[in-house]
């Protein structure tokens, strides 16, 4: 991938800036080790120092304040715990065991061309005049296929179009708009949603705030699917409206006719078969966790004595809890049903080895997942993330800001940020341990947090030479037009970033401005509890 765009135009301006210094950076991971050498050195300075804060939730003998010390990361107590705990500050970081279990099936869905045919079969037959929003809105759900949106999805919009009579180039505008601007917008919860919850898990469980929090991978279902209507049109109108215009009239020569892949063969019947049996599956699945939630007395329905009077959310907390087993089942089947018909798994070594597969992709992960995990740790050690949040709320209150305007602020940072750090959940184990908190002693929600967060995360992949597809998009669009380089494809998704950018972050702040749930049992808003004594 690198050698196809060795010799592409470079980026001038802002965005030559952004790639200069993007490509300056360290990897994620040693981003991490260095942002902790720092952390070290910060935390050292603010217990010499003696900075503090009162703690929100808890209160002394006395009836005050507890007051919160900055701890050196270097103090005796520090340096056992970094050592003696290393393996357990590993394996608990909660992102790990819900990326894990979800991936799993998910790797089987993948792996037996479920998610790809799948891909084919929304987008193939779809009717010329709904081209545009087809492409849109497979290529966001596809979000839920992992590679397979971007390795399937946009090849395939680009052959759509032309065949079409439209701009191939259109066609890949929109799809990569849909899979990566569109990265949190969908129809259900998935694996970023396993992901994502769990830092702020994490960032809840390190603040020792003492609030009354279950982690619902749900939290954010709401507010996605709204991102996905909102979305939705906004690609089509960028698409029809400013892109292919520009781009002109598609004149296709000989060379297009057969030199691009499988991407728009046909479903065969072997094919056609396995989408039925995994949809019979999915619906299986589907009935099963009802059947397992719905009415008393039943496993994922905490409705024993003294939860009379609940709301339905609490009570059903444990079917919340589960979503994420839920999803690793759902995946799991619909792969195994897809590819036991269309002759991708043959016996269940077939299906052992696809899941040992995903797990080998993961290795990467593993490794940003214990830097990260201990950054969290050690910064939750030091106090410093609680007394940032405590001094952050402090200042924002004191400037006034409408709570929906202070929103908007934090989904711009992310952008800006997203800029130069790629990776989604180290900028969220990053940004998690101070916002969360933050956000929390001024009234909205972990849920709410997080969604914020996610609406300025997928704006800026699409314009940003940094996102590990962006060189892979640039191969596909270098097969229609072979002089397109890098500044080209930035040209052609600014307008999705800015409009994708604008309406979500009007739409976070219309949400918080009505106090809209995001999602089954996750207000926006969080009401802390009276300080308890100490």
């Amino acid at each position: 991938m690198t050698n196809a765009t060795d010799d592409t135009p470079k980026q001038k301006g802002f965005l030559g800036f952004v790639e200069r210094v993007g490509n300056g950076l360290p990897d994620p991971v040693f981003i991490f080790f260095y942002l902790i050498a720092i952390l070290v050195v910060i935390s050292i300075a603010c217990s010499l120092f003696g900075v503090t804060a009162d703690h929100p939730t808890q209160l002394d003998a006395d009836g005050q304040a507890v007051i919160l010390k900055a701890q050196s990361l270097i103090s005796s107590e520090n340096i056992q715990r970094l050592w003696v705990e290393m393996p357990k500050t590993f394996t608990h970081f909660h992102p790990l065991g819900y990326v894990l279990v979800v991936m799993l099936g998910a790797g089987v869905a993948e792996r037996s061309g479920l998610f790809a045919s799948g891909i084919r079969a929304a987008v193939r037959d779809a009717p010329k005049v709904l081209l545009t929003p087809v492409v849109a809105a497979v290529a966001m759900l596809s979000n839920h296929a992992a590679d397979a949106g971007y390795v399937v999805m946009i090849p395939l919009a680009a052959i759509i179009f032309a065949s079409a009579g439209r701009h191939p180039m259109a066609g890949i505008a929109a799809a990569f708009a849909g899979v990566s601007g569109g990265f949190s917008a969908n129809i259900s919860p998935g694996q970023l949603d396993a992901l994502l919850f769990g830092i702020t898990e994490a960032a809840m469980d390190g603040a020792n705030l003492n609030v009354d929090w279950t982690m619902n991978i749900a939290g954010n279902w709401y507010f996605i699917s709204a991102l996905l209507v909102i979305y939705l049109p906004v690609i089509w109108y960028v698409t029809d409206k400013i892109i292919e215009p520009k781009l002109g009239k598609w004149k296709p020569s000989e060379e297009h006719a057969n030199t691009y892949g499988k991407e728009d063969a046909p479903l065969t019947e072997a094919e056609k078969n396995g989408l039925g049996r995994a949809g019979l599956a999915i619906i299986g699945v589907v009935i099963v966790w009802g059947l397992m939630t719905l009415g008393p007395d039943t496993p994922l329905l905490d409705d024993g004595p003294g939860t009379e009077g609940q709301p339905w959310y609490v009570t059903a907390t444990p079917f919340f809890r589960s979503l994420v087993a839920a999803f690793f089942i759902l995946f799991l089947a619909a792969g195994w049903a897809y590819g036991s018909a269309a002759g991708t798994i043959k016996n269940h070594r077939d299906l052992v080895g696809m899941m040992s597969d995903a797990m080998k992709d993961l290795g990467y992960y593993l490794v940003l997942a214990f830097a990260a995990a201990h950054f969290v740790a050690m910064f939750n050690w030091s106090n410093l993330g609680l007394i940032s949040a405590v001094h952050g709320a402090d200042a924002i209150r004191s400037s006034g800001l409408p709570l929906p305007i202070t929103l908007g602020f934090i989904v711009l940072f992310s952008a800006l940020l997203n800029l130069f750090v790629g990776s989604s959940s180290a900028k969220w184990a990053l940004l998690a341990p101070v916002l969360v908190p933050m956000l929390l002693l001024l009234g909205i929600s972990p849920e709410g947090a997080t969604a914020t967060y996610r609406v300025g995360d997928g704006a800026t992949n699409i314009i940003s030479p940094l996102m590990v597809y962006f060189p892979l998009v640039l191969i596909f669009a270098q097969r229609w037009q072979k002089d397109f380089g890098l500044g080209s494809l930035t040209a052609m998704m600014i307008p999705y970033s800015i409009w994708m950018l604008v309406t979500g972050v009007v739409l976070i702040m219309i949400w918080m401005a009505l106090g809209i749930p995001l999602g089954p049992g996750a207000p926006i808003d969080f009401q802390i509890p009276t300080p308890i004594g100490d």
